[in-house]
């Protein structure tokens, strides 16, 4: 899906989000394009992700200022619900690139020219030439063994590989953060309210 600004209501459109759960939007992804009609649930044929060859993927190659428009998460939820564990994209909308990651989904940013080579080397035999990424190697690696690397912040790389958001990661330094708090209280014990 290489189209250029594919914004989150085309992701999930508002039509398809009958609650604030993150669960029951893998059926709205993509709806107006997916579906012959608008509410609907015949499948569009030209749509790809309707096509047998591309069924079961979990990698998306995407055009660039991929996620703009809206902040609603429903569009990562969907993505994610529906089986995408990644998508690669030369640039993504900020806010949307940071509702992947705390939700489980890498946001790979490649060159336009890489992400269309990919795509050319996919679509000459979708179940046969499929991408990996290396996460850990931060790679994303061909079926014919080319590697791209690629950058992330080494925070949000730590929150993919360990599966756990923000709050998570800062929770896992719950015996430090006591200790801080108990020896401060002892130094400082004026601004702690008693309860």
């Amino acid at each position: 899906m290489l189209y250029a600004n594919v914004d989150t209501d085309a992701i999930i459109p508002s039509r398809e989000m009958k609650s604030g759960a993150k669960t029951g939007l893998a059926d709205g992804l993509f709806a107006g394009w997916r579906y012959t009609q608008i509410g609907g649930r015949e499948p569009n044929p030209r749509f790809v992700l309707n096509r047998p060859e591309y069924r079961g993927v979990r990698i998306l190659l995407a055009g660039e200022n991929f996620g703009c428009g809206s902040s609603r998460e429903h569009a990562v939820w969907a993505l994610r619900e529906y089986g995408f564990r990644a998508v690669i994209a030369p640039s993504f909308s900020p806010i949307f690139y940071n509702n992947c990651v705390r939700n489980g989904i890498a946001p790979i940013r490649l060159a336009e020219p890489i992400v269309r080579e990919l795509a050319e080397k996919v679509a000459a035999n979708p179940q046969e030439h499929k991408v990996t990424i290396d996460l850990d190697a931060q790679e994303v690696v061909a079926h014919d063994g080319e590697r791209r690397r690629f950058e992330i912040d080494a925070h949000l790389k730590e929150m993919l590989l360990s599966g756990l958001d923000e709050i998570d990661l800062t929770l896992t330094k719950r015996p430090e953060i006591d200790a801080f708090l108990a020896s401060d209280r002892a130094r400082r014990p004026w601004i702690y309210l008693e309860t």
